[in-house]
């Protein structure tokens, strides 16, 4: 059996004719589950210059046709929803429950694609001087490219290639090479739903193919999720290639707690935001500020923690899954190690952790740190682990501070039962989604995901009216139909119109 993925050029499953490939394993156990082709530089031509091809005749589909794909595409990923989070779990390592998180999210993007010939309406104003109209209308780009990370393979091509090609624009997607499997499957269901060939391409590869796609001539947009000095990169190169972008990376979120919260609803949510997945999400709350005497929940709080384990993703009891792989197993313990030099009071180590039956598993158990200081790399860097950093400031005003002097503002939230102390809160944190009673605010795709700072580069955030805007353009019209009758007027010489 060829264990080496195809790409998906042209309407078609190929084998790739590169040399070159890189294996992925279960995280779980070690199982090799296939080998990704680093795409040749033929290939990617291809795969590019079949879209720009297909965009032709795919920009003049009516709008209506484009929506009721997305309308049988939504079907089929709910009729395959607990399929596709099998595959998802596997490929990734994610809980059984997590991962019908993880695709049913995308899903909603999808719902919100159906609806794109209201979003596409363009405005109209009549008679902006003597019989003459003026309207806009919405055109799309052209090919755009996706660039999807590990940590969630279905919502986040979900969050691309729909609503891009809905708005009329065909795609190129380059799923991360650690995860591969569960994006192969949302392509074959979407050309189950009638997607045309050319429309959605997909190819495998590393730095070398994002490189290639980001700067061929091509492709008009670029859509990229993962780590800031990534994210970084791809914004200048694109940038320089005078392409469209927009980069979701990193994040340090904060959750505020105040000291009239409810303490049981603070600490429950903590231990989901903070470990769950792993604590591979840029929304995961990696810092805990406790204001004032809620400090003293901290010791209730590593109870609970430890009783929270990891374990395989069709285990029922697992709280979260495996790291990715034993390179970001060796990075996160390393960052747990300088939190100690550093001087940070380990209360709960988690690196030691096994789990019964998968002694190759690249586990790590619940880790908290408190006495935490903004000088500490545990607290400079993003973890992506199972890692919570306990910090104490005296009031409102010092937590405002704290968070508002992190370089990174993707997300925050704070818990309390004062209406003002919520919505000052909300009104002063230089953070672009917050959460009130709420740890991981990420909006319904009828609104747009909204990261700040270095946590994101680029005008128009993902999915919502933002990438509508993102993957359109406006252009405006004058007219002026004038009777057949109508007197001819001398030459006008000004650039008023009349």
């Amino acid at each position: 059996m060829n264990d080496i993925l195809p790409h998906y050029i042209n309407g078609e499953f190929i084998q790739s004719n590169s040399p070159q490939h890189l294996e992925i394993h279960d995280p779980a156990t070690q199982e090799l589950l296939a080998r990704v082709p680093m795409a040749s530089d033929d290939e990617i031509e291809r795969a590019v210059a079949g879209a720009a091809e297909a965009f032709t005749q795919w920009r003049k589909v009516p709008v209506p046709e484009r929506a009721r794909v997305m309308l049988r595409y939504q079907q089929l990923l709910k009729e395959h929803h607990d399929e596709l989070a099998r595959i998802l779990a596997e490929d990734n390592g994610k809980t059984f429950e997590d991962a019908k998180g993880d695709v049913w999210r995308g899903i909603e993007v999808v719902e919100q694609a159906c609806n794109v010939p209201s979003l596409l309406m363009g405005e109209t104003v009549e008679n902006v001087a003597r019989d003459v109209d003026s309207y806009s209308i919405t055109q799309p780009l052209g090919v755009c490219v996706g660039i999807t990370p590990f940590n969630f393979p279905a919502m986040i091509p979900l969050w691309m290639f729909p609503l891009a090609i809905a708005c009329g624009n065909t795609f190129v997607l380059k799923p991360s090479e650690q995860v591969p499997l569960t994006a192969m499957r949302l392509v074959e269901l979407f050309e189950q739903a009638g997607c045309p060939p050319g429309v959605l391409q997909l190819v495998h590869g590393g730095k070398d193919t994002v490189d290639a796609l980001i700067n061929h001539p091509d492709t008009r947009a670029i859509s990229f999720v993962g780590s800031v000095p990534v994210g970084e990169h791809i914004y200048r190169s694109a940038s320089h290639a005078l392409k469209r972008v927009q980069c979701m990376a990193g994040a340090k979120n904060h959750m505020v707690i105040m000291p009239d919260a409810n303490k049981d609803v603070v600490i429950n949510n903590l231990l989901g935001a903070a470990v769950g997945a792993a604590g591979q999400r840029c929304m995961a709350i990696s810092v805990a500020v406790f204001v004032g005497e809620a400090i003293n929940w901290v010791d209730e709080l590593r109870d609970k923690l430890a009783g929270v384990r990891p374990g395989h993703w069709d285990d029922p009891e697992a709280g979260y899954g495996p790291l990715i792989s034993r390179n970001a197993k060796q990075r996160v313990e390393a960052l747990i190690a300088s939190g100690v030099e550093d001087g940070a009071t380990l209360l709960l180590d988690g690196r030691d952790c096994e789990v019964s039956g998968y002694p190759d598993g690249n586990w790590l158990g619940p880790t908290l740190f408190s006495n935490v200081s903004t000088d500490m790399r545990i607290y400079r860097e993003e973890i992506f682990g199972p890692v919570l950093c306990c910090m104490q400031v005296a009031n409102l005003d010092e937590a405002l501070a704290l968070v508002n002097s992190s370089p990174y503002g993707n997300g925050t939230s704070i818990f309390t039962a004062s209406g003002a102390a919520a919505r000052r809160y909300q009104s002063e944190v230089d953070v672009g989604q917050v959460g009130i009673n709420i740890p991981i605010p990420v909006p319904l795709p009828f609104f747009s995901f909204t990261g700040w700072k270095k946590s994101f580069m680029g005008d128009l955030h993902a999915y919502g009216k933002q990438a509508v805007r993102f993957y359109t353009e406006t252009k405006t019209v004058t007219a002026r139909w004038p009777e057949d009758n109508a007197s001819s007027h001398a030459p006008n010489m000004t650039i008023a119109l009349k």
